[in-house]
């Protein structure tokens, strides 16, 4: 009498590979949703992500709109709101810089690193719960834009291709803050919130470049944030301009990109010690 015995089966590499793509992206969604609630809990990240765009936008139409535009019938509104609302998309994407300095110091990734999970779900968790209280944030901003006055000309084509390129500018600002983020202290990732704040007020966001000095034309008419908040502009005032268009994904794609792998090696390095 013979027995048969069963034979083990191993499973293929193509079958395997769909399996380790699934348990990747079901990581990062877990890092995801542990980034997100850590937001909701943080009553300053709120005040911050969401209250001080508001203000901003109110000190800015409110209280300099008559003196900046030299008069009172509310026209300027319609020029400062995509300059606001890109400076804070970037304010608020600078924080991820503050959550991966976080993370890499008080030994929370030394603690992923013992589990079988994918490794950069962590940065990626932080860039995705990023973009979406980012995308939030914009939402909250336009509203109170519209309460106070603005009144965009865009279309469902104009909107759509807003969003498109706010989803592309926070991914950016967001990469390059967490790889930032990477290698600095709590306390210097802090100061990248000094980025996104200061060079819009060198573009053409808030005054038209041609009002400042002659010295500074050449700087404000060539950095990045002039061409995305002239895209901005033109998108949801319905006058899109597509060099413009162009020269802003051709800006932001570049940094997206250089950041992405700049991050990814460093983060790689730095949790091989």
């Amino acid at each position: 009498m013979t027995t048969t015995l069963p034979v083990a089966t191993t499973a293929s590499p193509r079958a395997a590979a769909p399996l380790k793509h699934r348990s990747a992206v079901r990581d990062v969604v877990t890092m995801t949703r542990r980034e997100t609630r850590r937001s909701l809990r943080s009553v300053d990240g709120l005040i911050t992500a969401f209250a001080l765009p508001v203000l901003i936008m109110i000190v800015f139409v409110v209280i300099f709109g008559g003196a900046i535009s030299g008069s009172t019938d509310g026209d300027y509104i319609d020029y400062v709101v995509p300059g606001v609302l890109v400076m804070c998309l970037g304010m608020n994407s600078a924080s991820a810089a503050i959550g991966v300095s976080q993370d890499m110091t008080t030994g929370t990734i030394d603690r992923f690193k013992t589990l079988p999970i994918f490794g950069p779900s962590a940065l990626w968790g932080h860039v995705i719960a990023s973009v979406v209280r980012n995308l939030a944030s914009a939402v909250v901003v336009v509203l109170a834009a519209v309460a106070l006055g603005f009144r965009p000309d865009a279309g469902i084509a104009g909107w759509l291709g807003f969003l498109g390129l706010a989803v592309l500018a926070v991914l950016t600002f967001t990469w390059i803050s967490a790889t930032l983020g990477l290698v600095m202290s709590v306390e210097a990732a802090q100061s990248v919130t000094m980025i996104f704040l200061f060079l819009p007020y060198l573009s053409s966001g808030f005054v038209p470049v041609e009002t400042m000095p002659t010295w500074l034309h050449g700087f404000s008419e060539n950095q990045p944030f002039t061409p995305v908040i002239e895209s901005v502009r033109g998108l949801l005032m319905d006058t899109p301009d597509a060099g413009t268009l162009l020269a802003a994904c051709a800006w932001l794609a570049g940094f997206l990109a250089a950041s992405i792998l700049a991050g990814s090696v460093t983060y790689r390095r730095r949790t091989a010690r």
